[in-house]
């Protein structure tokens, strides 16, 4: 066991009473609608074994199988509502943009899977705050829960013969951000990832309630967190004016994964993009992240 997977098994310990890792899962097609550019699913996932997960698996129109497949994690913004149709349909503000990554991915030939995370979307049965409370008086953490159920939603990946298991990718936005660099750390089968407007080390940036976890500081920081994802290509794009992720913040955790990517050999592994915005992805952002993936994907 290496070093990273003895430090992956510390940060998993960390997220509370968590389902079995390895427990079967199963999916339902709900139903299959052609979107033009791509076939969209709708499925029930059976991911936990506690709470059925609704999600959306696209399929480019202009590919043959095996695809290869982006995990899309939806942001918060306080829209419970959204979940999963971020993946779709241009989002509300401040989550704006023209074209839907599951359109902007199918024209790439790549396939796109998003979940309702706890809360959210189909799954917002109760508010954020007593599900926070629910789960911590039975020993579980939320934003365990959330990671589980995006590591298992990896799991469903590999396990369908259209996904080239090769090729995964990762990205999202806000919540989704931490989602993403937090899966990605976790689960080396993501290949290539993209967190959007969320970097933020814990002395400087807000944190909401669910991104809490018992005992996390005396063992890692954010930096620590995604430390875990090198050698593997990550980009990581911010708004200058973001007050979520405070420009010191940001500065100390590029030069701490400058530095373990330099160690891993790959020095241009990790990038760091500011732009001149605030909690938003901006088009010349979306360009950079399209460019990305066609590289790394």
């Amino acid at each position: 066991m290496t070093n990273q997977d003895k430090t992956r098994e510390k940060l998993y310990s960390l997220l509370g009473d968590l389902p079995e890792r390895h427990r079967p899962i199963s999916a339902k097609l709900v139903s299959e609608d052609d979107k033009g550019s791509y076939i969209l699913e709708t499925l029930l996932l059976d991911l936990n074994g506690q709470e059925q997960v609704p999600a959306y698996f696209t399929r480019p129109k202009n590919a043959k199988p095996p695809y290869p497949v982006l995990l899309y994690s939806h942001a918060h913004g306080g829209q419970y509502q959204v979940g999963k149709n971020e993946l779709i349909v241009t989002p509300p503000p401040p989550y704006i943009w023209k074209v839907p990554y599951a359109e902007a991915m199918a024209q790439r030939g790549v396939a796109c899977l998003c979940i309702d995370h706890w809360c959210f979307g189909e799954r917002h049965k109760r508010s954020e705050d007593a599900t926070f409370k629910h789960m911590l008086w039975h020993g579980q953490v939320m934003w365990g829960m959330m990671v589980y159920d995006s590591l298992r939603a990896v799991d469903y990946l590999v396990s369908r013969p259209d996904v080239d298991a090769r090729r995964i990718g990762a990205v999202g936005i806000s919540m989704g951000s931490a989602i993403t660099y937090w899966t990605a750390a976790l689960d080396p089968r993501i290949k290539t990832c993209v967190d959007m407007c969320l970097l933020a080390e814990y002395d400087e940036g807000t944190h909401a309630i669910l991104l809490c976890v018992p005992s996390l500081r005396k063992h890692f920081s954010i930096g620590d967190i995604n430390a875990l994802i090198a050698p593997r290509p990550h980009l990581s794009t911010a708004g200058r004016h973001d007050t979520l992720t405070p420009f010191n913040g940001l500065k100390k955790i590029e030069a701490q994964l400058l530095k373990v990517y330099e160690e891993a050999g790959v020095p241009d592994g990790f990038k760091l993009s500011i732009y001149d915005c605030g909690h938003c992805e901006t088009e010349a952002m979306r360009e950079e992240v399209m460019a990305f993936f066609d590289k790394t994907l």
